[in-house]
């Protein structure tokens, strides 16, 4: 009698068939993904071999970061930079000579104070950039720039600040720039013939004062000093100790010393009698002629209207105006008539 041997959990035809598929599938995906890789690839410019080279020279440059960075925090760079060093000083590349170019008013030891500091320094041991921010620290240095000039010196450039003007303090007179940057104290002698500007907050207006006299340039050289009056006017004393006092506002002020200007050329006002001009009313000028006055508080002896003097100039300059006939009228008459209106009181400001 035979013996038949029966297995179970073999696959039956429908699981043969499901695993059958699965695999044609799977070769299909990798088909279609070695397909997409190879399309890639035939699109860069270089070769397979190229790219593996590539990917490698990454992981050996991160590798070395990675040994620069543990060697910067057990100190080896520096190490090794000062070692630099001390071969460039022994081959003579170090600090024996400082130039300096571009000083004229400027202490020059205040800069070789800061600039000796690096002798017998090795050059690349040498920060210029924080030796050139010592410097700019300095008032009278506009701009500065240190370079190394091999094999021992060290050059130093530098560009001042022109002073323009003197500010009066309540206890010291400064020389400012065009900017009111304060450069440094000055006596009575290196002040003569400089501006001279005083008031309160009157360093923070020079360039308002620039513009202001610009405006009438042939003017501006006949100006002693300005006084920036309740901080929103201009008093002008000339060289004739004579004084103009301006309205309010940089267009009035301007207009009203142009008007000036025009009126000087004509009647001669600077060098006269006349010891004050009030140019604040809009349509008048106020004129004040000392030992004309009766009593202690009165300022003002005469006015002028100043738009006819200004038109009467431009139409003849030959001619004396009417204003100039009724400023010498005011002059001559005695205190107690005042030309055109009544005296004012004085300048509160």
């Amino acid at each position: 009698m035979s013996s038949q041997t029966i297995r179970r959990g073999g696959k039956s035809m429908r699981k043969a068939a499901a695993a059958q598929g699965k695999a044609r599938q799977v070769r299909a995906a990798r088909a279609r993904t070695g397909s997409a890789i190879d399309a890639v690839m035939g699109w860069l410019p270089f070769s397979e071999e190229t790219l593996h080279r590539l990917f490698l020279a990454i992981i050996l440059g991160g590798a070395v970061a990675l040994a620069w960075i543990a060697a910067s925090f057990a100190g080896v760079p520096a190490m090794a930079q000062q070692q630099l060093a001390t071969i460039a000083a022994n081959a003579g590349f170090e600090v024996q000579r400082v130039e300096v170019r571009g000083v004229k008013h400027l202490n020059e030891l205040k800069v070789y104070e800061r600039a000796l500091a690096e002798r017998d320094r090795a050059m690349p041991l040498v920060d210029v950039e924080a030796l050139r921010g010592q410097l700019m620290q300095l008032s009278w240095v506009e701009d500065a720039r240190v370079s190394r000039q091999l094999p021992d010196t060290l050059v130093i450039d530098i560009v001042e600040r022109k002073p323009v003007a003197v500010l009066r303090k309540a206890d010291r007179l400064v020389l400012i720039d065009a900017t009111g940057h304060e450069l440094e104290p000055v006596g009575q002698d290196r002040a003569k013939g400089k501006l001279v500007i005083a008031g309160p907050g009157a360093g923070r207006q020079v360039e308002a004062l620039s513009a202001l006299l610009a405006a009438a340039p042939a003017l501006k050289p006949q100006v002693a000093e300005a006084e920036w009056v309740g901080n929103r006017r201009w008093n002008l004393t000339f060289k004739t100790g004579q004084v103009l006092a301006l309205p309010e506002g940089g267009r009035k002020s301007a207009a009203a010393l142009m008007t000036f200007a025009r009126l000087d050329g004509v009647n001669r006002l600077l060098g006269g009698k006349v010891a004050a001009f009030d140019m604040r009313a809009p349509d008048r000028i106020y004129l004040r002629v000392p030992g004309r006055t009766d009593a202690p508080d009165q300022a003002v002896l005469g006015a002028i209207q100043a738009k006819p003097a200004a038109s009467a100039a431009d139409q003849d300059a030959d001619k004396p105006t009417a204003a100039a006939k009724s400023a010498e009228k005011s002059a001559d008459k005695p205190a107690s008539k005042p030309a055109s209106k009544p005296a004012a009181k004085k300048d509160k400001d």
